[in-house]
C-alpha cells in the first residue's frame, strides 16, 4: 500500500469522523498535550477528560505544576492509578523549569522522567507540529492488521517493526492531524472487539480483514495468573471524623499517598496497637475486600477503631496525620482507601468479631 494514500485514507476518515472536542485539542500547546498523554496511559479517555480538567484548572501551567507541593499533584491524580505517573511529570515538570524553555527535540524529551518515545513523539507532533511518529495501542492495533502481523505487539522484535511502519507512514505535514488521527483510527473504528471493517477505508490493503483474522491479530499480551496478597487495614477514628493516615514510601504500589497502616498479619496489627495504647477489645473487623493491580491481587481486610480523640503519641514525624474529609486540606489517597473511609464514617457495619480470630 502507499505510504500517501494510508495518509490520505486516514486524514479523510477523520475528517468526518474523527474526535474534535477534546479538551487538550481546545488550546494545544507541548504541556496539556503531554499531561493528556501521560493520564491516556493504560487509561480510556472518558476517563481522562474531567480528571485532565480538573489538572488544568489547578495546575494551568508546567512553572504551576512543578511549584505545588507533590500531596496536591497526588491528590488532583488520586483515582487514576498508577500514580507514578504523577510522580515522574511533577519531577519532569520541576527539570523543566530550569531550562530556558519546553524540551521540544526528541532526545531532549525522553530524557525527563515518564516520557517515552511515543508520548515525545505526541508533544512534538500535537504540541509543536513537528513531524514525529507515535505508537500507543491503537496504533499498534492498526499496523498490526493492516500488515497482518500476527505477534504480539509488546515483543520488543515487533515493536521495532512497528516503530519502523509508523515513522515511514507519519507525514512532513498535518503533523498534529495526523497523530490524532491515526490514534482515533484505532480507538473509533480499527477498535479491540468487533472493529467496523466494513465502514474501514483501509479494508481492501488489510491483511487481517482480508484473511479473516481481525480477531485473531494483535494476538493479546500472553495471559498469566494473578499473584495474590492479603494485608489488614486500620482505620482509626474519631466521633469528629478525624482519622489517621501515614504516608506511604515514594517508591512502589501507592507511593507518596496517604493511607491506613498497614499490617501482613493479624498478629502485626496487635503488637502495634499494644505499642500505641489501642486496646485490642475495641478493635471491628469489616468483610474482606479485593483491589486488583497489573500484576497481583490485593486482599484487605479493613479494621476499624474508635477513639474518643486522637491519640498525641502517634504523631511522631510529618509522615503521619489526623484527616478529617470535610475540614482538613485535601491530600493524595488511593481510591480504595478514599472509600474505605467512607464506608467505615458513614456506619458500616462491621462482621462478627469472632469470626476473625
Amino acid at each position: 500500500m502507499l505510504i500517501e494514500e494510508f495518509q490520505s485514507c486516514v486524514l479523510s476518515w477523520s475528517q468526518q469522523n474523527g474526535r474534535k472536542n477534546l479538551p487538550w485539542q481546545e488550546h494545544p500547546a507541548p504541556y496539556p498535550v503531554w499531561v493528556s498523554e501521560v493520564m491516556l496511559q493504560q487509561t480510556q479517555v472518558t476517563t481522562v477528560i474531567p480528571y485532565f480538567n480538573r489538572f488544568l484548572r489547578e495546575f494551568p501551567t508546567v512553572t504551576a505544576l512543578a511549584a505545588a507541593p507533590l500531596d496536591s499533584v497526588l491528590h488532583y491524580w488520586a483515582g487514576l492509578g498508577y500514580y507514578a505517573r504523577a510522580r515522574n511529570m511533577h519531577r519532569s515538570a520541576q527539570i523543566i523549569t530550569t531550562l530556558p524553555e519546553f524540551p521540544s527535540s526528541m532526545e531532549q524529551l525522553i530524557k525527563l522522567p515518564g516520557i517515552g518515545r511515543s508520548t515525545a513523539g505526541a508533544i512534538l507532533s500535537m504540541g509543536f507540529g513537528k513531524s514525529a511518529a507515535i505508537l500507543d495501542g491503537n496504533v499498534k492495533r492498526v499496523l498490526s492488521r493492516v500488515h497482518g502481523i500476527e505477534s504480539w505487539s509488546g515483543d520488543s522484535r515487533t515493536e521495532r517493526e512497528l516503530w519502523r511502519l509508523s515513522e515511514s507512514y507519519t507525514p512532513n505535514q498535518h503533523c498534529a492531524e495526523y497523530s490524532q488521527a491515526i490514534m482515533d483510527f484505532g480507538a473509533l473504528l480499527c477498535t479491540r472487539k468487533k472493529p467496523l471493517c466494513i465502514n474501514c477505508p483501509l479494508n481492501k490493503h488489510c491483511n487481517a480483514y482480508l484473511t479473516q483474522r481481525t480477531q485473531q491479530i494483535p494476538h493479546p499480551r500472553p495471559t498469566k495468573t494473578l499473584r495474590k496478597r492479603s494485608c489488614y487495614m486500620l482505620l482509626m477514628h474519631t466521633p469528629r471524623h478525624q482519622c489517621y493516615l501515614e504516608k506511604r514510601p515514594p517508591n512502589g504500589i501507592w507511593g507518596g499517598l496517604w493511607a491506613c497502616p498497614e499490617f501482613s498479619t493479624r498478629q502485626g496489627l496487635f503488637e502495634w496497637c499494644n505499642e500505641h495504647d489501642i486496646k485490642q477489645d475495641i478493635l471491628q473487623w469489616h468483610p474482606t475486600l479485593r483491589h486488583s493491580f497489573t500484576h497481583f491481587h490485593l486482599d484487605y481486610t479493613p479494621v476499624s477503631a474508635l477513639l474518643e480523640k486522637p491519640v498525641d503519641m502517634i504523631m511522631e514525624d510529618q509522615q503521619s496525620i489526623w484527616y478529617n474529609p470535610t475540614s482538613t486540606k485535601s491530600c493524595g489517597m488511593p481510591t480504595p482507601v478514599n472509600r474505605l473511609l467512607d464506608r467505615i464514617l458513614q456506619g458500616e457495619k462491621p462482621v462478627d468479631a469472632t469470626t476473625q480470630r
